[in-house]
């Protein structure tokens, strides 16, 4: 069982623009993670499976929906504290971050920006503390990019409407209570529907095989004239911006989580430098470890620059999409290349479980994808900064 010995790694001085609110926060998560996650997640991965008993742990420290009003559960706290906590949990896991960020960007955001006043208090509260845990229908297994392709569907029977459809790569769907699903009505408008556990022809299956976020449940969901009262249906927005302004959320929260596990990395990487000995002397002394661990820093403190200004943005309500896709673009990169290099430094140690760093490198190969591919976040700002779109 591994020790967890990270303390952070703040070259320029981060902390000074951070308030004491959150620095108590990112503190609390990393000491939660540390003695509750970390002596258990190689297994975790090595088994496949998501440790449930978590759940209540992270509702605890308020790694769902921390940004949430106190009326509905929530913390009530501002965005960069959300992204430290998102850093600090996928700093140990990947996976462990998807869980939190699905349930706040992807499940609780739009019930909170789209849902009715009946629809907050019905499910905000439960999913706040982790009694209720939610996951997110938009992926279909053939549209992935291209979202506004869906097939899955509704029409409308009374009181209810009758979904049919399937999504899939859906993270948290072999144990969630409840499915923020995005399908067509019969005039082809996009809507989110709640659809809950136990409703007629819902299912959800559990896709098994990953060599990536092992630690973290996935699964399809199923419609099969699943018959969903028009209750549930979020009233407040529709089309497919609806969809897009959760995974804003979520990118969001996506470009501070890949800071994370950049620093578990690199943290790994200079420990292990100090200590292991070659031709007399820890090889941390050589040039070529020297130039790695350097880039290394350098990168992450970019990243957490450039995350820490979006932050700032967001809270103002002034960050685009586009600036979005940016940061989740360039900081999920910086991860996995520092991953790369940090499992060349340990040589065939790294990747033993005894060290992080192959779980990190395997994981951000999903992360990467994710939430919009490392291409399609290339062609947004591409779109951006010349007005063309290059999607169509």
């Amino acid at each position: 069982m591994r020790t967890d010995l990270f303390q952070g790694h703040d070259y320029f001085n981060m902390d000074d623009l951070l308030t004491e609110e959150q620095k108590l926060i990112r503190d609390a998560a990393r000491a939660w993670v540390k003695q509750e996650v970390s002596p258990i997640i190689e297994e975790a991965a090595e088994k496949q499976v998501f440790p449930k008993h978590l759940l209540p742990g992270l509702g605890a420290i308020g790694a769902f929906g921390p940004y949430i009003p106190v009326e509905y559960g929530g913390a009530g706290l501002d965005q960069i504290s959300y992204g430290l906590i998102m850093q600090e949990l996928e700093r140990c896991d990947s996976g462990l971050r998807s869980t939190a960020s699905v349930q706040s960007s992807l499940v609780m955001y739009p019930i909170w920006k789209y849902g009715s006043e009946a629809q907050k208090t019905k499910y905000l509260p439960k999913l706040a503390t982790g009694e209720w845990i939610g996951c997110f229908g938009l992926t279909e297994p053939d549209h992935g990019s291209n979202p506004g392709g869906m097939i899955t569907s509704y029409v409308e029977d009374g009181d209810d409407v009758i979904l049919n459809g399937a999504k899939m790569w859906i993270s948290n769907s072999p144990f969630a209570q409840i499915a923020v699903v995005w399908a067509k009505n019969e005039e082809g408008r996009i809507h989110g529907l709640i659809v809950e556990r136990g409703m007629e022809g819902f299912t959800t299956p559990t896709m098994k095989g990953k060599w990536s976020l092992r630690a973290s449940d996935t699964g399809e969901l199923i419609f099969d004239n699943v018959r969903v009262p028009k209750a549930n249906i979020l009233p407040e927005k529709s089309g497919l911006g609806a969809p897009l302004g959760c995974l804003d959320s979520a990118r969001f929260g996506i470009a501070w989580g890949a800071i994370g596990a950049a620093l578990d990395c690199y943290d790994t990487a200079l420990r292990y430098s100090k200590e292991r000995i070659q031709f007399g002397k820890p090889i941390a002394s050589f040039q070529l470890q020297q130039k790695k661990l350097a880039e290394m820093i350098t990168e992450i403190t970019k990243a957490q620059l450039l995350t820490f200004r979006l932050g700032q943005l967001r809270n103002e309500g002034r960050a685009t999409t586009a600036q979005i896709s940016m940061a989740k673009r360039n900081n999920v990169d910086m991860a996995i290349t520092i991953a790369r290099e940090a499992r060349q430094m340990l040589g065939a140690m790294g990747i033993m479980n005894e060290y992080p760093i192959m779980r990190h490198m395997m994981n951000l190969e999903s992360v990467i994808t994710y939430e919009g591919t490392h291409d399609i976040h290339l062609l947004i700002t591409g779109m951006d900064i010349t007005g063309e779109n290059a999607f169509k």
